[in-house]
């Protein structure tokens, strides 16, 4: 019989300081709960969790940064906007496979595949002979990535106890600060000065290593199979790939000069979008249905507000302002470093201050910051403001970003994480999308109309704001109907103390 664990005080003994050999003992008696992310048994998950998404991040900035001179290399200049749309569509599709493969089959097979796509996208890539090949190989490229996501969250909440998770995630927003600095220098340099096929075939080997990294912490982790699914996985796949679809449609009506048919295909590509999306998220999801139904929806409102106006900050300093790229290169900069003081300030917060407080308080600090570059259009109000500003808004994001997955982590069961997490992927991916779309069309309609980009900006500035405000007045909805019934309740019962 084993024998019974012997109990061990938490405090040093003066005894125990003058023989630090003993000290072992206190190390050896923390459990498994009590370890942090960089304890031997979760070293290899935290390690090659970090590198896998710094990579993607890295990837996806370089590319943008050398596609002017992988243009001008391969030709089809027309079909410059694809290379971005098919990573895009790609994702999307990805995002989807992912969350219904880690349902069955656990976290390491969707893995494994998300990485081997991503690697012969990357190879494809680098060989390309023609703009299409170049599409193609990031439409693949996007399904691998589009799988990284899920597969992170889901092993996040299989492998780590509840007030490790906010300091995981912190983490992850972290290992996107040195991509967003460095990567598009350096992407430059290796392009121009040597040849834009090593940014593709340069990141094999590391994502390489990252990969084996994140597989011996993946691998360790238990599956369950879960009882028998309502829908199949090639019901969701194909919703995945209408989803894409959807959004192809939508953002080309949305670029189109043509008012007839920027409504049409608006119209027509918004409506399959959603027809499909309704499908691939929890029941409730677009009525706000208490709980983690309405984490989906917020997660979604948060990156339309954020980034309807974060791809155009450059544009609104250098075109309405007169600053230089590089001057505006510090607002994004500012908002990318308080992003992740923001979540480091959640996750030490996190074990006195619930999830969803976070997010009523992160949602009117983004509207802050994103209404406040409406200022900015104002010739009369200094431009540096606005590094102040965005780092604010930032700064929400970061409160707030990560609440989202937590929740759903905490009150999803184990057998439906994959899937829901996926929806909740895909509800920021489609935001993401829906916001830099609408703001293209506005400035592209100002621009057109002889009025420069300012009023387009501002259009786009006042629809973040408003998604920004909507979900703050939708987070009291986070809380299950269980839970807010006796807050309410004890709410009562303190006003009548």
């Amino acid at each position: 019989m084993p024998e019974p664990a012997q109990n061990i005080s938490d405090e040093v003994s003066p005894e125990e300081l003058a023989h630090p050999e003993s000290l072992a003992v206190h190390r050896a008696a923390q459990s498994p709960e009590e370890r942090g992310l960089w304890s031997p048994e979760r070293r290899p998950l935290t390690v090659g969790l970090v590198l896998t998404i710094t990579l993607v991040a890295a990837e996806a900035l370089a590319v943008s940064t050398a596609m002017p001179i992988v243009a001008k290399d391969l030709g089809g200049l027309e079909l410059y906007g694809l290379v971005f749309s098919a990573f895009l569509i790609g994702s999307l599709v990805g995002i989807v496979i992912a969350g219904s493969l880690i349902d069955r089959v656990g976290v390491v097979t969707p893995f494994l595949l998300g990485l081997g796509l991503f690697a012969v996208g990357l190879a494809l890539g680098g060989a390309a002979v023609s703009m299409p090949m170049l599409i193609g190989a990031r439409l693949i490229q996007g399904i691998g990535g589009g799988a990284i996501p899920p597969i992170a969250y889901v092993a996040i909440g299989r492998s780590l106890p509840e007030h490790l998770r906010p300091r995981m995630f912190a983490t992850l927003s972290t290992a996107w600060i040195l991509p967003g600095i460095f990567g598009p220098a350096i992407a430059g340099v290796v392009a121009e000065a040597f040849n834009w096929r090593l940014i593709f075939f340069g990141l094999l080997p590391v994502l390489a290593v990252s990969g084996l990294l994140a597989y011996r912490g993946l691998r360790r982790l238990s599956h369950q199979p879960p009882a028998a699914s309502a829908r199949s996985a090639g019901s969701r796949i194909r919703d995945g790939l209408i989803v894409g679809i959807g959004v192809a449609i939508l953002t080309t009506g949305l670029a189109s000069p043509e008012p007839v048919i920027l409504v049409a295909l608006g119209a027509s590509g918004l409506a399959v979008t959603m027809w499909a999306f309704v499908r691939l998220v929890p029941p409730g999801t677009l009525r706000a249905e208490r709980g983690y139904p309405t984490a989906v929806l917020l997660r979604g409102l948060l990156t339309i507000a954020f980034f309807t106006v974060d791809a155009y900050v450059a544009l609104l300093l250098v075109e309405v302002r007169g600053w230089s790229a590089a001057g505006a290169g510090i607002a994004l900069t500012a908002a990318t470093v308080s992003w992740t003081a923001g979540s480091w300030t959640q996750a030490r917060l996190s074990a006195r201050v619930p999830h969803e407080r976070f997010v009523r308080v992160g949602f009117p600090v983004v509207a802050a910051g994103i209404a406040g570059l409406g200022l900015i259009l104002i010739p009369a109000v200094p431009a540096w403001l606005s590094v102040p500003i965005f780092a604010l808004g930032g700064f929400g994001m970061g409160l707030t970003y990560a609440q989202f997955a937590l929740i759903v982590l905490r009150d999803v069961p184990r057998d439906s994480q994959g899937t829901v997490t996926s929806g909740l992927t895909l509800s920021d991916a489609l935001g993401t999308a829906l916001g830099t779309s609408v703001a293209a069309a506005f400035i592209s309609a100002s621009v057109r109309a002889g009025a420069g980009p300012a009023p387009g900006l501002a259009a786009a500035i006042g629809v973040g704001t408003a998604a920004a405000i909507l979900g703050w007045l939708l987070a009291p909805r986070l809380l299950p109907a269980a839970r807010a019934t006796r807050g309410a309740a004890a709410e009562a019962a303190a006003r009548l103390r």
